[in-house]
C-alpha cells in the first residue's frame, strides 16, 4: 500500500484575512465619547429616564408605548404589522402583546380573513391608558431637547429620523 502524497491533503476552503495594520496615531486619538453608538446610547439613557419619570403612574414601557400608540393610531392591526411598525422582532412583539392583553390593554383576536394573523384590538381602558399617556408624551419631548434650541432639537429630531 502506498502512502498518501501530500499532495492529497484537502486545502482550507479559505485563507485568514491578513491582520490589519495598526494605526498607532488612531488608537491614541481614538475616544469613545466622541462615537456615535456611544453617544446615541447616552441620548437613549436621558430619554428614557425622563420618560420613566413622565410616564411612572402607568407602568408602561417605551416599547408598550409605542404599540399602544401605533394601535390607537390605526385601530386594530396584526401583531406582526404593529411589530414592524414599532421596530421590534416577532418574538418581542409576542411578549410584548401578552403583557399587554394580561394587563387589559389589548385584546387579541384571529384575523376573520386569515386565521393565521393575530389581530391587536386596544380594549376601552387601552384607549384610557393611551389616551392619558398621550397627553404627556410632549412632555418627554420636551425634557429630553431641553438642552438645544428650538432649531437644534429640529435638526436633531430630522438627522435622527434619517438614520432609523
Amino acid at each position: 500500500m502506498n502512502a498518501p502524497s501530500a499532495s492529497a491533503a484537502p486545502l482550507p476552503a479559505s485563507l485568514p484575512a491578513p491582520e490589519p495594520a495598526v494605526d498607532a496615531e488612531a488608537i491614541h486619538a481614538y475616544r469613545v465619547e466622541d462615537q456615535i453608538g456611544y453617544l446615541i446610547r447616552r441620548a437613549h439613557q436621558r430619554a428614557s429616564a425622563i420618560f420613566e419619570a413622565v410616564m411612572r403612574d402607568f407602568s408602561v414601557t417605551p416599547v408598550q408605548y409605542a404599540v399602544l400608540c401605533k394601535l390607537h393610531d390605526l385601530g386594530p392591526t396584526s401583531q406582526n404589522q404593529v411589530g414592524r411598525l414599532v421596530g421590534v422582532d416577532p418574538a418581542t412583539m409576542f411578549g410584548v402583546a401578552r403583557r399587554l392583553a394580561a394587563r387589559g390593554f389589548v385584546r387579541p383576536s384571529a384575523d376573520e380573513a386569515d386565521a393565521r394573523l393575530v389581530l391587536l384590538a386596544l380594549t376601552d381602558e387601552g384607549v384610557g391608558v393611551i389616551e392619558a399617556m398621550k397627553g404627556r408624551g410632549s412632555e418627554v419631548t420636551a425634557r429630553t431637547l431641553a438642552p438645544l434650541s428650538p432649531a437644534e432639537a429640529d435638526e436633531l429630531v430630522r438627522l435622527i429620523a434619517r438614520l432609523g
